[in-house]
């Protein structure tokens, strides 16, 4: 993830008066009749009726509705609808979306929120038998071995129920990948998205559609992200590739992410309330709500208009986050890449980092802790940090004492003896067969070209699996214990399905992760290398770790042990 994106101890404060100051003049860059798109948060307790003629009132017409949590997507001509919008009692909150029609295309296009490193080891394609009880590719799962979630350690305890349902929120699930589909439930799976060619700067987002309005089936993933997180969770033992955490639970698409790796308010907040309604026991959101990697109540480096969307995404996630909380689905994000802490004060330079009006680019801010990206920082959520093979917290991840919760293999390519990028200290999960043909990365006979590939083939099936690393990748090893804890402990619901209190399933993956004290000294320095031009590079970074060895901020309560969730 980018900055995926906090713990349920680090509480946000919900921003009940969305005041919009009135010397805010209309959007300039508004033309006279073009059309805007917005997201427009109704106050609490108002009626539809009520929220509909306020939208009306400021020049709106409602084009999507989330009555769950009152939020929905208006367009408008109105260069000051966002004005007209806050001088609406029955409304709380708005948020500038986009731009409606085309414009001019350059190739530019955002990458996946998950940090790449390419390894300088080759492998060659893989395929056989498995090992007694093993997949064939378990022996490079250095990660699933981390955390006992093996042949001889959870799976044979608990592996998993296949009445828990996992939600992934996310760029979407590749639904027919051999070593997903036993285990994907296509029925629930929904696609709460629409790809946007370009942004109002006319930069390339998600390219040209490949669907008839712009909307893929909820089966599919044009970026790879989701379908690596889907499968770390719970990829079956099948004989073929290699196994999740919780390879008998049921994975759920639930895509809130745009093909470029975007991530925007009304899917997320769609996303949530639809896993609350539809019994999801756990959902993984390694991601942050962009525009803004941290959202500021009211940083004086933005514009007010700013400062309103940032309060908008804050309230009308948190209601999501609330909703599905209070409906038993336990949330788990991802802690972020930016190796910072977030309890300190920090700088951003990426955001606003989607154009939604001509001329809109990044700037620098100052970014206090009370700024907070969501939906990691909200309440209720687990924000996971990510651990390297040797067990030291990575290199990218973020970290903050009392912000993560627990730490999960995520991957580190440097850390190894040279600290040289190795593709085997990544963390290899499914990776769709047809983005590796269009992206041009198999040889003529289906075999890899690059070392940060793999195949595996059972008889006439062949699978393929990448090695990539960030705290997405940490974030879903976490989601798969949660599953196995809900698959152990629960007990049935009204559908006939399986669930537990978010606070219990929280309770036991804290309490029996295996705890990690910060390193000595607790300033530590990393270092690495990486090519540049035919040369090694060397790169540092010094983190500070505070906190006891019970609870820290690199790796919270500490690393969460499958087989340990699940022996009580």
């Amino acid at each position: 993830m980018r900055r995926a994106l906090i713990s349920a101890a680090c509480a946000v404060t919900t921003v009940t008066a969305l005041a919009f100051p009135a010397s805010a003049a209309p959007n300039p860059t508004q033309a006279k009749g073009e059309v805007s798109e917005y997201v427009v948060l109704y106050k609490e307790g108002v009626s539809p009726d009520s929220a509909h003629r306020a939208v009306r009132s400021a020049g709106g017409s409602i084009v999507r509705e989330n009555t769950d949590v009152g939020v929905a997507t208006v367009r408008s001509d109105n260069p000051g609808f966002l004005h007209a919008a806050m001088r609406e009692r029955a409304l709380d909150g708005a948020a500038r979306n986009r731009v409606i029609g085309e414009a001019p295309k350059t190739p530019k296009k955002k990458a996946a929120n998950v940090e790449r490193t390419v390894g300088t080891k080759s492998r060659a394609a893989l395929a056989g038998k498995p090992s007694k009880n093993k997949e064939p590719l378990a022996d490079l799962q250095w990660d699933m071995k981390q955390i006992h979630a093996t042949a001889d350690g959870s799976y044979k305890k608990e592996p998993g129920d296949k009445r828990v349902l996992v939600g992934v929120l996310d760029t979407g699930v590749d639904g027919d990948h051999p070593d997903i589909a036993p285990n994907f439930n296509r029925k629930l799976s929904r696609n709460f998205t629409t790809d946007i060619p370009t942004d109002a700067n006319g930069a390339e987002v998600d390219g040209p559609c490949e669907f008839k309005s712009c909307v893929d089936p909820n089966d599919w993933d044009d970026n790879d992200h989701g379908t690596h997180v889907a499968s770390t969770i719970a990829s079956p033992r099948n004989g073929l590739g290699m196994a999740g955490v919780a390879p008998n639970v049921s994975i759920v698409n639930i895509r809130v992410g745009q093909d470029s790796g975007y991530f925007f308010l009304q899917p997320t907040v769609d996303g949530l309330t639809y896993a609350a309604k539809n019994g999801i026991d756990v959902v993984n959101m390694s991601y942050y709500v962009d525009p803004w990697l941290y959202n500021c109540a009211n940083n004086p480096a933005d514009k007010p208009e700013d400062q309103l969307e940032q309060r908008t995404i804050i309230t009308a996630v948190q209601r999501a986050l609330d909703f599905a909380h209070e409906r038993n689905v336990t949330l788990i994000s991802a802690a972020g890449n930016e190796q910072v802490d977030y309890t300190k004060t920090n700088v951003d330079t990426t955001s606003p980092d989607f154009a939604s009006e001509p001329g809109e680019t990044p700037y620098e801010r100052t970014v206090p802790a009370s700024c907070v990206s969501m939906p990691t920082e909200g309440e209720h959520v687990i924000p996971i940090s990510a651990t390297g093979p040797s067990t030291r917290k990575s290199y990218y991840s973020s970290y903050g004492n009392g912000y993560v919760a627990v730490a999960a293999p995520g991957g580190d390519k440097v850390d190894t003896t040279d600290q040289r990028p190795d593709d085997r200290a990544g963390i290899w999960a499914a990776y769709p067969e047809r983005l590796a043909k269009a992206r041009g990365e198999l040889n003529a006979d289906g075999t890899p070209k690059t070392p940060n590939i793999i195949r595996s083939c059972k008889g006439d099936k062949c699978a393929y699996y990448q090695s990539i690393q960030g705290t997405s990748m940490a974030s879903p090893h976490a989601v798969g214990v949660a599953a196995l804890i809900v698959s152990r402990y629960g007990h049935r619901d009204r559908d006939g399905g399986l669930t537990l209190d978010p606070r219990v399933v929280e309770g036991i993956l804290r309490g029996t992760a295996t705890v990690k004290d910060c390193p000595d000294p607790r300033s530590f320095e990393y270092v690495w290398y990486t090519q540049q031009d035919g040369k090694w590079v060397k790169h540092t970074s010094t983190q500070t770790c505070e906190g006891s060895k019970g609870q820290n901020g690199f790796f919270g309560s500490g690393i969460v042990d499958a087989l340990n969730a699940v022996r009580r």
